[in-house]
């Protein structure tokens, strides 16, 4: 197995390094270094730097405004921002340029494209995504919020949840059900729905660590035009699922980078305890490495189905599995080595992460609680791990399915009765 880059990606990484090293500040120690309330005038400077060189919204045909850099550009430049701690956009840029803008590309009517995708690349439209449900998360087809035709408008009811950056945007593209006498994932439709109106409310939800990353997004007789619709009416699904291949392609390599970033922190605060030589925490810290190995390696082979045009199927499920129980296992054991400073955490907090730490975020005490606390959803969110194992066992072992509830029109169905 040959796991090097081309000369090519090896000559464009070179590329990407010179830029980083000339126009990010000097002495730059990644975005976990700068105090909170500078990190988001950063992104705003930092956005414009790149969209000026080439570097926002990458994947798109240069004819739309993009970079049309290949796969393994893509990736070169994904891996160059992780090591160097510097963001690849806006808060709210993987939703519309890496999800909304690559869908709409794909499926998307021309004057979608002429209207939408000038307006995401200039960050005028700050996009969210109005997927999961109160009742609806991992199974999303089985989602309650209704649209109607009204004349030349949907009209909107229903609730959405866990919605990142939803606070942020002004933009929400939305799974409604349009046709409730069909199958559960035949009478979806795909719409785009502005915000700014009176139908919409966004409530924050505040994490276990104190911070607001998603909300609730209420829509109360809210309205989008009748051709904001990316798929067809009904093929909501299809869009759906074009759209998440887009979402889970983009950190191909980029975990095992930010892991064993992390995986680095761990030891140097096991170091710092004076714990490295017990033989418990020094087995943990291998079966540790371990694992980012394995991120590594399975990224490699992701790497490899990209590049060869594979649509990412069902094989996420193993990646999805390996990394967020992961991300429990060796928060548990900082949370471990810290010992009673887990209860009274000290030094500066990790900031409203998503998932590993910025580069050069302290490692204090609070900036692991912080983290351990987020960790606990890294099984939940993206699919569950229940849900992996369903579908590695279905669609990778073949195993026996498992018996349906919810099969003839979605109407009746009664609510909580899923697969």
């Amino acid at each position: 197995m040959d796991i090097t880059y081309p000369p090519d990606a090896e000559r464009f990484r070179a590329r990407i390094r010179t830029f980083l090293a000339e126009n990010l500040p000097a002495g730059w120690a990644g975005v976990g270094a700068l105090p909170p309330d500078e990190r988001a005038e950063f992104a705003t400077r930092w956005r414009a730097t790149l969209t000026e060189n080439g570097l926002v919204a990458v994947s798109w045909p240069k004819e739309y405004g993009g970079a049309g850099l290949t796969d393994v550009e893509q990736v070169v430049l994904a891996e160059e921002l992780a090591r160097a701690g510097a963001p690849s956009g806006g808060e709210n840029d993987g939703f519309g340029i890496g999800m909304l803008g690559n869908t709409l590309i794909q499926l998307g009517t021309e004057e979608q494209k002429s209207y939408f995708l000038p307006r995401i690349l200039s960050g005028e439209h700050r996009w969210c995504q109005g997927y999961s449900e109160p009742d609806a998360g991992s199974d999303l087809a089985g989602l309650r919020t209704r649209a109607v035709l009204d004349g030349d408008e949907w009209v909107i009811d229903g609730q959405k949840i866990w919605t990142s950056a939803g606070h942020t945007a002004n933009w929400i593209f939305v799974l409604a059900r349009t046709d409730p006498a069909a199958p559960k994932h035949k009478g979806i439709t795909f719409l785009l729905v502005p915000m700014e109106q009176p139908g919409v409310e966004v409530r924050p939800i505040v994490n276990a660590a104190g911070h607001s990353l998603f909300n609730e997004v209420f829509f109360t007789g809210a309205r989008t035009r009748a051709d904001l619709v990316v798929g067809g009416v009904g093929g909501g699904w299809r869009t759906a699922m074009t759209l998440l291949g887009f979402e889970r392609g983009g950190q191909v390599t980029t975990q095992a980078i930010e892991f064993a970033r992390d995986l680095d922190r761990l030891v140097e605060l096991a170091r710092d305890r004076g714990l490295t030589g017990d033989p418990r925490i020094r087995d943990e810290l291998a079966w540790c490495a371990a694992r980012v190995q394995v991120m590594r390696y399975r990224g490699l082979r992701g790497l490899t189905a990209l590049l060869q045009g594979c649509t990412p199927g069902a094989d996420g499920a193993i990646s999805k599995l390996v990394w967020s129980e992961y991300f429990q296992r060796y928060t548990e054991l900082a949370a471990e080595i810290l010992g009673p400073e887990l209860l009274a955490p000290t030094g500066p907090g990790s900031g409203e992460v998503l998932r590993v730490a910025e580069v050069g975020t302290p490692n204090s005490s609070r900036a692991w609680v912080d983290e351990l606390l987020y960790a606990r959803a890294g099984t939940i969110y993206a699919g569950s791990s229940q849900v992996q194992r369903t579908i590695i066992g279905e669609q990778l072992l073949g195993l026996p399915r498992e018996p349906r509830l919810d099969g003839g029109p979605f109407a009746e169905i009664r609510p909580g009765k899923g697969a």
